[in-house]
């Protein structure tokens, strides 16, 4: 297991400079924001996608995932990192997910990610049916997995509190109608949490099809705010303890987007407290 820090903790900062502070912390990997202000795929020119791989390499990061489900270049009022959503009523605002999501799967090959998390489908509307939801949002994955296969990269869903997957039994009942190898499962521990499935458990359940980790605390009453690791309610060093029982050797990327206003100290001490806990597995 190998720890990395989001970069949507750092959306007061430049890319280069969120990279030269994570390295500067020690962290190896880094996940991209595919939005603005370090990534927004719709307006990236070739110039900036070599200033990425260049202060990539200046400082020693690797990328752990790039970060496909936010979306601040839009702000749609009601929410901006939900919307537009893969279930939006209106197919041309649907489109709008869609091509960004191809979008970040080109941005991925290109810089030699081997995958990209999306959002799971979006709110479910007012009297809206959860499997007519769900057979809308598998219609609308199917030419993005095509290319997804195509490009090389991991199309990896993120159950969310509140959205149509949330929990891991939505998850694979999803993934009964799917059947692709690029696609697979962004666990984020903090969101199962708030779900009620407890993160541990969660793991062995659903470890064919965990690709990559966020890692983040939250508080007893499971209310969806991201924590830094020791102020919440959650048992990491079970949780870490059943990662490593399912064999997995990848990235876990700590994820503190409501730290902007101090993201420094947010990465650091997430990072010394969470590697604490790994050492002593």
């Amino acid at each position: 297991m190998q720890l990395a820090f989001s970069t949507n903790a750092y959306m007061k900062y430049s890319f280069a400079e969120a990279a030269r502070r994570l390295a500067g912390l020690g962290y190896a990997g880094v996940e991209i924001m595919a939005d603005v202000p370090h990534a927004w795929p719709a307006g990236l020119l070739d110039k900036q996608k070599q200033a990425i791989r260049e202060a990539l390499a200046d400082n020693k990061l690797a990328i752990s995932n790039i970060n496909a489900f936010m979306m601040n270049a839009i702000s749609d009022a009601r929410q901006r990192y939900w919307h537009p959503s893969w279930i939006e009523p209106d197919r041309h605002y649907r489109q709008i997910r869609i091509d960004h999501t191809i979008r970040s799967l080109t941005l991925a090959r290109e810089l030699g990610a081997s995958c990209i998390t999306t959002e799971p489908g979006g709110p479910v509307g007012p009297g809206e049916s959860w499997s007519a939801t769900l057979r809308l949002f598998v219609e609308m994955l199917k030419p993005v997995i095509a290319y997804a296969e195509k490009e090389g990269v991991q199309l990896l869903i993120e159950p969310e509190p509140g959205l149509l997957i949330e929990k891991a039994d939505q998850f694979l009942e999803l993934m009964r109608h799917i059947d692709s190898p690029a696609v697979g499962l962004n666990f984020d521990i903090g969101h199962f949490y708030c779900v009620g499935d407890d993160p541990a458990a969660t793991v062995s359940r659903l470890a064919p099809y965990i690709r990559h980790f966020h890692l983040e605390d939250i508080a007893a009453t499971r209310v969806h705010h991201h924590l830094v690791p020791g102020e919440g309610a959650i048992d990491f060093a079970t949780t870490l303890r059943a990662i490593r029982a399912i064999g997995y050797q990848g990235w876990i990327t700590i994820e503190l987007y409501p730290y902007v206003d101090d993201p420094d100290t947010a990465a650091d001490t997430a990072r010394r407290r969470v590697m604490e806990i790994m050492s002593q597995l």
